[in-house]
């Protein structure tokens, strides 16, 4: 496991951190006496437009106040938040990344991409199983 995720519910539906439950919807989590039990205490379903899933990097962003339970996300999991949670230049470079694993070739031109489309270098490293000082010193 990972560090907590959180789910969170926010007043306002158009609020755009994290990913809508609903899109991960399948999530382990989901099945937990504890999450279940939030779930209806806040009188919300899965499908709910103001509950959002926050990766931990986002959750300092929570507003004070809000409704949140941290939640526990595997790595294949957090993973997929990661991705959801991305713009879409992004998530489609994390694909490539994720790829990469397969084939070396390319490996220099890829990583240089993926600098450039804006993904950090701890998560080029995480996706591509890249050294992280070798990502660092492509960046600068």
């Amino acid at each position: 496991m990972t560090d907590d995720a959180y789910l969170v519910l926010f007043d306002d539906p158009a609020v755009s951190l994290g990913v809508p439950l609903a899109a991960v919807e399948d999530a382990a989590f989901l099945d937990t006496p504890a999450v279940r039990a939030w779930l209806e205490a806040q009188g919300v379903t899965v499908t709910s437009p103001g509950l959002r899933l926050l990766p931990p990097e986002e959750t300092s962003a929570i507003p004070e106040g809000a409704e949140r339970l941290p939640v526990p996300l595997g790595d294949e999991e957090l993973s997929r938040v990661r991705q959801l949670n991305a713009p879409y230049d992004v998530a489609r470079m994390e694909q490539e990344l994720l790829a990469y694993r397969s084939c070396a070739e390319g490996r220099e031109a890829l990583l240089a991409r993926a600098v450039a489309a804006g993904v950090p270098a701890h998560r080029i490293a995480e996706l591509t199983g890249e050294d992280l000082t070798a990502v660092k010193a492509l960046v600068h």
